[in-house]
């Protein structure tokens, strides 16, 4: 399949704004096309059938080339893809959002669901919160403070409840301290637990070493309940977005069941059947748990059952997301490890810095480089094995129709030649390994494209990872020369941080003229110091000796060949500057520039270096 250069619209848009948020509920289940409710994933009676309503439905897409989506009815390279969802049995914590889980819950009351700031302390918040204009970094020392003030609050100023800490206590769970208290406590629930226990106490004395031990387990049931009942009005002191989501959102009620292309099914050789994606394996696991948990409530089964099934369905949600958590029970350990969505998304070969920073492209070359000062400081050496390969496409016009031929005769193997042919009302390539060259070169009409080798003076790009700024890519002009290796001139190491101990460079060849065009002018070498070398610039001899020692590293002198007006002083231009500046054997040179600075204002336009052995 060939691909198109991609060419800009017209049309000028302007983004307004990014706003990244939770999904809700309820924009999975329109988002969906399917609920997905089938732990199977083929049909008994044909194994090759998946089975409807299951994970592999193709109402969700396809992944096989020869089967289109069951939605749309497009084929693999059209289909995008379509998703579905599963409805928990009970809701689970989102591994991802755990962590604010907590903190929110620092920060309201576990009785009321209100925040706990005092009338003043919200006023004086939500008036700081209107300020137009808050940056990040603002927004964040806001939420770090209302948490400290909400934190140190023991008793809600709404309902005068008693709040403990709250804090992680193993894998997924948080406890709530509500009984740890050596205050006098006005929570009515919480006076009669004391009560109870002093009573206790009084019958048997170990039981009083366990009262700091009290503690209310907070399950993602309760959580979600205590989330739903937060007001409207509180949402923004908690610092979330309500565009962006609520804070029951925060936890997982609905799974969405992503589509079948990013989770193929890969058919084995060496035996029947298939080897499914770990996405897949994992959303078989959850619904397989649904099931459980659903026939366990329905039978009236022990709530011990049910809470040791509802722990692993939350462990496998979790591993779902992100499969490298760590402080798994042993009894609850997975036995084989799979890739979860954080997996891939972050690391070397994560879609970021694997597919989209760092992706396979068309055009482009790589292999050791190395110097050649031969070369002018514009130009790049490339290998003739990869001028054959790289091609650029040429449009057959009067001015190069002779050449064209010549390159199609040529063809592939001998350089400057050709590769493909492509006629001018047609899609079709022709390719020039095989056929009669000769008359294919007579056949040449305007319009048609050859797509020729890299020849000298083409416009490439030359790059060296990594590219930490933008004179880490530049544009050359290409010299194809013999050898295997990359070369250029030892002056622009500095700009690319590269060295000739075995560092690679990438070399890339635009493919049409506005984009070779686009890359002299913008990103060509002789543009980085263009300003200060063009003759226009006149420099006289304080400026000049001061840029020379602060550029020169080693003795140098400057050489002055052009005649320039020299009245009342003498003038250099930038161009000679840069342009001739001579590294010496030694020191003499420089201290014979200084010796003959009279002997410069004459203005003869003689050499400065007064010693022979200078060169």
């Amino acid at each position: 399949m060939v691909k198109e250069q991609f060419r800009e619209t017209d049309v000028a848009k302007k983004i307004s704004h990014i706003c990244f948020g939770m999904k809700s509920p309820e924009e999975m289940r329109q988002q969906a096309h399917i609920q997905v409710v089938s732990k199977n994933l083929y049909s008994q009676d044909n194994h090759h059938s998946p089975l409807q309503y299951g994970v592999l439905d193709h109402r969700m897409g396809t992944s096989e080339k020869d089967r289109p989506c069951e939605t749309c009815g497009k084929n693999l390279a059209d289909c995008l893809g379509h998703y579905g969802y599963i409805d928990l049995e009970l809701p689970c914590f989102h591994v991802g959002y755990f962590k604010a889980v907590i903190g929110i819950l620092q920060m309201i009351c576990k009785t009321c669901c209100r925040i706990l700031l005092s009338s003043e302390e919200r006023k004086q918040f939500l008036d700081y919160l209107k300020r137009p204009g808050l940056t990040y970094l603002q927004k964040r020392g806001l939420k770090k403070k209302v948490s400290e003030k909400c934190r140190k609050k023991s008793t809600c100023p709404y309902c005068g409840a008693f709040n403990g800490t709250v804090k992680k206590c193993g894998l997924l769970k948080i406890i709530h301290e509500k009984y740890k208290t050596n205050k006098k406590v006005v929570d009515p629930i919480v006076s009669s637990f004391l009560q109870s226990f002093e009573t206790a106490i009084e019958h048997n004395k170990e039981v009083e070493s366990l009262l700091g031990r009290a503690q209310e387990n907070l399950t993602p049931l309760m959580v979600l309940n205590l989330f739903k009942r937060i007001p409207a009005e509180d949402i923004p002191l908690l610092l979330m977005n309500p565009e962006a989501g609520k804070p029951s959102d925060l936890l997982l009620t609905r799974l969405l069941v992503p589509p079948l292309c990013i989770r193929p099914s890969v058919v084995s050789d060496l035996k029947s059947g298939t080897n499914e994606d770990d996405l897949t394996m994992k959303l078989t696991e959850i619904i397989f748990l649904n099931d459980v948990i659903k026939k366990h409530r329905i039978s009236g089964a022990k709530t011990q059952m049910i809470m040791e099934d509802w722990d692993f369905l939350q462990l496998q949600c979790a591993l779902y997301i992100n499969s490298e958590l760590s402080g798994i029970p042993l009894n609850m350990a997975p036995k084989k490890w799979t890739r979860g969505f954080v997996q891939r998304l972050k690391g070397k070969q994560g879609r970021f810095r694997g597919n989209l920073s760092g992706k396979r492209v068309d055009f482009s070359g790589r292999t050791v480089i190395s110097p050649d000062p031969n070369l002018r400081i514009d130009e790049v050496a490339v290998p003739v094995h990869v001028a054959k390969i790289l091609t650029f496409p040429e449009k057959v016009n009067k001015a190069n129709l002779n050449f064209m031929r010549k390159l199609v005769r040529n063809g592939p193997e001998v350089h400057p030649g050709a590769n493909f042919i492509q006629q001018r009302h047609t899609q079709m390539k022709r390719f020039l390994k095989y056929g009669n060259r000769e008359k294919m070169a007579q056949e040449l009409k305007y319009g048609d494209i050859v797509e020729r080798h890299l020849i000298n003076g083409d416009i490439v790009l030359f790059n060296r990872q990594p590219s930490l700024h933008k004179l880490s890519i530049m544009a050359h002009i290409a010299r194809v020369k013999p050898h295997r290796t990359f070369r250029f001139n030892e002056c622009v190491c500095t700009p690319y941080n590269a060295d000739f101990d075995g560092d690679e460079m990438n070399l890339h060849l635009p493919q049409t003229e506005e984009a070779k065009a686009e890359a002299l002018i913008l990103m060509g070498v002789n543009g980085v110091s263009y300003c200060l070398a063009c003759g226009s610039v006149i420099l006289h001899f304080c400026m000049s000796s001061t840029l020379y020692f602060s550029v020169a590293s080693e003795s140098c002198i400057l050489q002055v060949t052009e005649n320039i007006p020299c009245f009342p002083v003498t003038l250099w231009t930038g161009k000679q500057v840069f342009s001739l500046i001579l590294k010496p054997s030694d020191d003499c040179a420089v201290k014979a520039n200084l010796r003959t600075k009279g002997k410069q204002y004459s203005g003869r336009g003689e050499d400065l270096c007064v010693n022979d052995s200078c060169e």
